[in-house]
């Protein structure tokens, strides 16, 4: 992003009574909340609130539905520079360029969700970005620092607009913020974003569709520590090139640098962070106390998911939690919603949630999470994908259980064609979980993790995911409620 952006950094609010009869244009409601929750936040303080996005009314039903309480003006299906020139204030989307826009060209002022919270709380911040591994680390952090008795809220790039929650938040209050190289790239040259703590997880090729170049997208990242103070901590991948670019740049701005690092240090003594060795153990050397911080077995499976969690480790000790409560903590984390979730255990046989695998590939993967070979609960929709990945890694199942549809169907295929031995389809979740549960024995693990969407059963892999939870509970354990 050049730097036309710095024409725009003028916001006609201080504060929440500097909002009231405002006109505020949303550019892009969306799906995933940023756009609701803002026009939400103006509508609720007093502005005048046009939302205008290219999707249809019919595409926006859902989210138009979480405003139905508000006065709010549509223009759907299109954009018009009106509601741009004569708007005090535009909040655009972080998947909308400013540059060459004409339509942001004509506004007065431009903010984010971010920005606005930003500017209106007092609460401390930590801040996550990377290419992976973003969404679990922000998760354990706010878990933990929760388990610990602090005042937490998560919010930003996992879907969950911190303006939903800006009323609550004090100075006493921490937010954990995790955010996208556009969520950053909107901050540039505000100096607003200053952390006490900034996390950088592993970086690699992303979005670069959109920024042409790796230099380009690693610029945006830099953009979490450019204007940290002095006693704050940015916290770099020890493992790869982009880290010690980050640590170099970042140790000039007086920050102090922190690294995590998948194998055992040369020098563990002089090494101030965390690590993996080969056993799986996590280990934190932190001014001068080197401590086993991280068992063999926790809930979460994977190297990655362990490093993640060591990685938050550091962050919760920088947020005041004592050095021994940590290992406590870390062992009790059940993992990110969705996204190979422990979330039940019944006579020895864990359960674990992974309905956010939609594609065979990430399917493929969650066989290879484990210590043992996990019991499979997969299939749905096709679209249009190549259920190969999956197909190969099916030997590692110890049973395969496949719940009906079209990509179902393809899979079978292939699993035939490899002589792989399957049960089903299931035209339904219970017969599935029942018949599974009858086939396992204490120490199994199951793992519902799809590898294909859940058209025509299910809304989305979020109600597919919650409706498994639900429903191995209701039939395994006797309870009724909902998740």
């Amino acid at each position: 992003m050049n730097g036309t952006i710095k024409s725009f950094i003028n916001p006609p609010f201080k504060n929440l009574e500097d909002i009231k009869n405002l006109k505020v244009t949303v550019m892009g409601l969306g799906l995933n909340g940023g756009g609701v929750a803002s026009a939400a936040f103006f509508a609720a303080n007093g502005a005048k609130v046009t939302v205008t996005d290219m999707k249809t009314e019919a595409e926006l039903a859902s989210s138009m539905e979480k405003l139905r309480d508000y006065n709010i003006r549509y223009v759907l299906g299109k954009h018009e520079v009106c509601d741009f020139e004569n708007a005090d204030l535009v909040i655009k989307n972080p998947g909308i360029k400013i540059d060459n826009n004409i339509y942001l060209e004509k506004a007065k002022s431009i903010e984010t969700d971010i920005s606005v919270f930003l500017r209106l709380s007092e609460a401390k911040v930590i801040a996550v970005t990377g290419s992976k591994g973003k969404s679990s680390t922000v998760s354990c952090i706010y878990w933990g620092l929760k388990e610990a008795g602090k005042k937490v809220f998560l919010g930003g790039n996992i879907t969950v607009s911190p303006l939903t929650f800006l009323s609550e938040t004090t100075k006493d209050s921490i937010v954990v913020l995790e955010l996208s190289s556009w969520q950053l790239a909107d901050l540039k040259g505000r100096g607003i974003l200053k952390p006490e703590t900034a996390l950088i997880t592993p970086v690699m090729p992303d979005h670069q569709n959109w920024y042409g170049s790796m230099e380009a997208y690693v610029e945006d990242k830099k953009l979490i520590y450019k204007d940290m103070g002095e006693n704050s901590v940015l916290i770099c991948n020890y493992d790869d090139g982009w880290g010690k670019i980050f640590a170099e740049e970042a140790g000039k701005l007086h920050c102090r640098v922190k690294w995590y690092t998948g194998k055992k240090p040369s020098s563990p003594e002089k090494f101030e962070g965390v690590w993996l060795n080969k056993k799986g153990e996590g280990f934190i050397n932190i001014q001068g106390k080197k401590i086993k911080i991280l068992p063999k077995k926790v809930l979460v499976p994977g190297k990655h998911q362990k490093q993640n969690l060591l990685n938050s480790a550091l962050v919760m000790y920088f947020q005041g939690v004592p050095l021994n409560k940590i290992p406590e903590i870390l062992k009790r984390f059940p993992g990110i919603e969705h996204r190979l979730e422990f979330f039940f255990e019944k006579k020895g046989v864990k359960f674990y949630n992974d309905s956010a695998a939609t594609i065979p590939e990430a399917s493929a993967a969650a066989l290879e999470a484990f210590s043992k070979p996990p019991v499979l609960l997969a299939g749905g929709t096709d679209k249009n994908l190549d259920f190969t990945p999956l197909a190969k890694n099916a030997k590692k199942a110890k049973h395969i259980f496949l719940l009906e549809g079209s990509g179902t169907e393809k899979l079978i295929k292939m699993l035939k064609k490899r002589k792989i031995k399957f049960h089903g389809p299931y035209s339904n979740l219970d017969s599935m979980i029942m018949d599974c549960y009858k086939k396992a024995k204490k120490g199994d693990i199951v793992v519902f993790s799809p590898g294909a969407t859940s058209f025509g059963m299910f809304k989305n892999e979020f109600h597919r995911g919650n409706e498994f939870k639900s429903r191995v509970r209701a039939l395994l354990d006797g309870h009724t409620e909902q998740d």
